[in-house]
């Protein structure tokens, strides 16, 4: 990944990433080659594990034991990752029995999970196919009105999904789950991953 690709990402100004990456660098969390590519040491990846899973965890907590939808738990989570120290990690775990994904499907890291299945886009699907829904791509918990959307039409991990039409030419998919028929844009489609 390179610095303009994050600022983008985030919505935070160049300089200011330019600079965050630069102390990182110097902390000795990240590694930024001659072509500009920013890469993880293994210190960094430790960390960012530890910061995906609190978040995950507290994912699930807010959307599992207190009801928020799926935009406020991950609004909140972004609060609240970081102030969660390692006891009460281990205190979710154990109070939501040992997760293996967050609400979107992504495993949580550290969780102990089975072998996880081949996946393709659901924009991959074809008319008249029944796949299922694996999870939802960071891309797409980045986007909360696709996250609010999916949640309103039962698009979580395990719903089965019957593809109804592939309109290339519009840029649409018409879905349905369950007895709700609707469409979805095949961009949006992309940050969804199915079997």
């Amino acid at each position: 990944m390179i610095a303009a690709r994050i600022a983008a990402e985030t919505g935070v100004s160049p300089s200011t990433i330019f600079m965050t990456l630069q102390r990182l660098a110097r902390e000795g969390y990240v590694t930024i080659n001659r072509r500009k590519e920013i890469h993880l040491t293994s210190d960094g990846k430790t960390v960012a594990e530890k910061i995906v899973r609190r978040h995950f965890l507290t994912e699930r907590f807010l959307t599992d034991l207190l009801g928020l939808d799926w935009v406020k738990a991950h609004q909140e989570a972004h609060r609240l990752e970081h102030a969660i120290s390692q006891d009460v990690e281990e205190r979710l775990t154990k109070l939501l029995s040992n997760p293996t994904t967050c609400p979107h499907g992504n495993p949580i890291p550290g969780a102990l999970s089975g072998p996880s299945q081949k996946t393709i886009a659901l924009n991959e699907a074809t008319d008249g196919q029944s796949v299922e829904l694996d999870f939802i791509t960071e891309g797409g918990e980045r986007d909360v009105r696709l996250l609010s959307f999916l949640q309103e039409h039962g698009m979580r991990p395990g719903a089965k999904v019957h593809v109804l039409d592939v309109a290339p030419s519009l840029g649409m998919m018409t879905l349905k789950v369950g007895e709700d028929a609707f469409s979805l844009g095949i961009e949006a489609a992309k940050k969804i991953r199915v079997h």
